[in-house]
């Protein structure tokens, strides 16, 4: 099993929670949050960096059936 993940860089402020919450997946690039990889083996940081996002930019979903892994709804 593997996660996508996607950023929306229209709705993320750069407030750099999912680098500071997850490092190994999340990079600022120009000011704005950032995948460091597209697609990646499931982890909590994962999850823990979209739920904390302040605007919701980030999106994980299972790479195998498309449904919304985090945040929760």
């Amino acid at each position: 099993m593997s996660w996508t993940i996607e950023v929306d860089a229209d709705t993320c402020i750069g407030s750099g929670m999912c680098a500071g919450v997850a490092p190994d997946h999340f990079e600022l690039v120009d000011g704005y949050g950032c995948a460091r990889k597209a697609a990646v083996e499931p982890a909590d940081q994962v999850i823990d960096a979209a739920e904390s996002c302040p605007v919701e930019a980030i999106l994980v979903k299972d790479a195998d059936t498309g449904d919304v892994v985090a945040p929760e709804e």
